[in-house]
C-alpha cells in the first residue's frame, strides 16, 4: 500500500515505491494543501518527470489551481509524454497507473 509515510520515512523505499507514493500524493489532491515540504517534494518529482500532474487538477494551501496532467501541452513537465520522455515509457505506464 502507497503511503505519505514512504516519502518521509528514513526506512529504505525501493526508487519505485517512492515514486508511486509521490504520484499518489498528486493524484489525491489533497496532498498539495499540505506542509511545504510535500508540495515541494511533488514538484520535484514532476519537475524531473519521475512523476505526472494527477488526474484531476486541484488547489494548492493558497487556492492556486494546479491543472491536471491532460490540461497540459502534450511533452511538457506534468504531462505523460514528459514522463516518457524522462525516464521511460514503462516508467509512464507505471506511473500511469497508480
Amino acid at each position: 500500500m502507497l503511503t505519505l509515510n514512504d516519502i518521509e520515512s528514513e526506512d529504505e523505499v525501493s526508487e519505485i515505491d517512492y515514486f508511486r507514493s509521490i504520484q499518489a500524493a498528486i493524484n489525491s489532491g489533497s496532498a498539495w494543501s499540505f506542509q511545504g515540504s510535500y508540495g515541494r517534494t511533488m514538484m520535484a518529482a514532476i519537475e524531473s518527470g519521475y512523476c505526472m500532474l494527477g488526474k484531476n487538477p486541484a488547489r494548492d494551501y493558497y487556492g492556486n489551481r494546479i491543472p491536471s496532467r491532460d490540461e497540459v501541452k502534450r511533452g511538457t513537465k506534468g504531462s505523460r509524454a514528459y514522463v516518457r520522455q524522462a525516464v521511460g515509457e514503462a516508467w509512464a505506464r507505471k506511473m500511469g497507473a497508480v
